[in-house]
């Protein structure tokens, strides 16, 4: 299975976003996922048998607990690939970031000007 193959699945993008603020208990993954996607317990364990066996995901045991973490391998893997295609987006985005700022500076310009002077130039 490609990597984008594995990422196309909403759930398993959610499983990693929910990873992403650091290792967390198969359950409360469950949990999530579950309430979020309206699956069963089992098809959240599916999902999370793909990301482990694909590395995205590592698990270590606690006690009772699997605790999930992201592995960052497959993600700088796809970010490589992906570096070929930034051009096509990382310009438009420069220059809306440019814009955006100049929004904020012009905004700020505005609010400094007393009232008197915005009505009686």
């Amino acid at each position: 299975m490609h990597a984008f193959d594995v990422l196309g699945d909403p759930v398993r993008r959610r499983i990693l976003e929910l990873l992403a603020d650091g290792e967390q208990p198969a359950g409360a993954l469950a949990d999530t996922v579950r309430r979020e996607f309206g699956i069963s317990q089992p098809a959240v364990s599916q999902h999370l048998k793909v990301l482990r066996e694909h590395g995205f995901t590592t698990v270590r045991a606690e006690g009772t607990r699997r605790l999930y973490a992201v592995d960052p391998g497959p993600l700088r893997e796809i970010d490589a690939w992906l570096a070929g295609f930034r051009r096509f987006w990382a310009p438009p985005l420069a220059a809306l970031a440019t814009e955006l700022a100049r929004g904020r500076r012009e905004r700020r310009l505005r609010e400094d000007v007393p009232d008197d002077e915005r009505t009686n130039p």
